[in-house]
């Protein structure tokens, strides 16, 4: 992959370039001559004052590269289009956002990559993968962490969720905002999964995950990795058995098409993270990181009811594809998974996480 430039930068005013006159004179020279030479040095002499006029302030508009893996038509590419305009507005134009979805950039491990070297301004990946990064990240990825939806907005918004974003800084990601990416479940090609025991044996295709991998690991499945991209022709393919995602995720990439069943068992809520490199980060003013944190935020509340609508209408499409969505017990599926959590208690600053979160009302 060809190293990007993260940003362009365009001048909007340029400064006219100096013309220089020369005239050769002869002792000869004329009356006439001599007034024609007066006229050719007034021309000149007004032709420097409007070049100088225009060497005024010069306005720049930046615009920051972000790009992503998911389908344009995607509730969370959405919510950063809208961060775009809020933030054009904002900034009177001066800050700008070019989006680049659907992994043209590459995938998300890959634009982490890109922006801890400074070759991309921005991208937004799942907490999952930026637990590799920032290992703390992962209580967010923990099953059954959150209560309820509510719960894990306020956990977010709060101290938490603020603390968490910066974590990443030592590794030129800082975290900006996040967006809801609902609760995950499973769908599998040939059977249904209504209680933990379905799952053994089936290849399930997870994130790059450390907890991804747990997870599956403990209700019986064998997690297997596969990059998102590629997940469908695994799917027909027989590579894996099934996948673990939210509904809309589900729709939009067809995965229904293959995958017949959805179980909606809600085992994680595991947020989208939108991330700028430590390098681009850096390099803007206060007032244009100010205008970018302020976007950000607005599109977390913009992207929340997106995401709402999107996944009611989700399900209901899938419905009407053949598709048989079941609402088993989660309280199996918590239990057996329970003892991941009680893994972190000889981890101090992950055990403490876990608590922070657990009080939060």
């Amino acid at each position: 992959m060809l190293p990007i430039n993260p940003f362009y930068t365009v001048d909007t005013k340029t400064a006219a370039g100096r013309k220089r006159a020369t005239q050769s004179t002869r002792n000869n020279q004329t009356s006439h001559d001599m007034h024609k030479k007066s006229s050719i040095l007034l021309t000149f002499a007004v032709f420097c004052l409007l070049a100088l006029a225009g060497c005024g302030k010069t306005t720049k508009t930046r615009t920051l590269k972000l790009a992503h893996g998911l389908d344009n038509t995607h509730p969370v590419h959405k919510g950063m289009e809208y961060m775009a305009e809020r933030l054009a507005e904002r900034s009177g134009g001066r800050l700008t956002i070019e989006i680049y979805p659907s992994q043209q950039l590459g995938t998300e491990r890959q634009c982490l990559e890109l922006l801890q070297i400074g070759s991309l301004a921005m991208t937004k990946v799942s907490a999952a993968v930026m637990e590799n990064f920032a290992p703390n990240i992962q209580v967010l990825s923990l099953p059954y962490i959150f209560r309820d939806r509510e719960h894990s907005f306020r956990v977010l918004d709060g101290e938490v969720g603020k603390k968490l974003l910066k974590q990443s800084e030592k590794y030129w990601l800082r975290g900006l905002t996040y967006f809801d990416a609902g609760y995950r479940s499973f769908y599998t090609k040939d059977r249904p999964i209504r209680k933990p025991e379905d799952l053994e044996g089936l290849k399930i295709r997870v994130q790059e995950s450390v907890t991804a991998i747990n997870l599956v690991r403990a209700l019986g499945g064998a997690p297997t990795p596969i990059s998102w991209g590629e997940l469908y022709t695994a799917l027909q393919q027989g590579v894996v058995d099934g996948a673990e995602n939210n509904p809309p995720s589900f729709y939009l990439s067809h995965h229904y098409e293959v995958c017949k069943y959805y179980s909606l068992n809600e085992h994680t809520a595991v947020p989208d993270i939108l991330i700028i490199g430590t390098i681009a980060w850096n390099s803007l003013s206060a007032q244009e990181q100010q205008w970018l944190q302020e976007a950000a935020q607005e599109a977390t509340v913009y992207q929340r009811k997106l995401w709402a609508e999107a996944e009611q209408h989700a399900l209901e499409e899938v419905q009407k594809a053949g598709v048989e969505v079941i609402h088993p017990d989660k309280k199996p599926f918590a239990e057996k998974t329970r003892g991941i959590l009680d893994s972190y208690k000889n981890r101090p600053e992950m055990h403490q996480l876990i608590q922070e979160i657990q009080a939060v009302e």
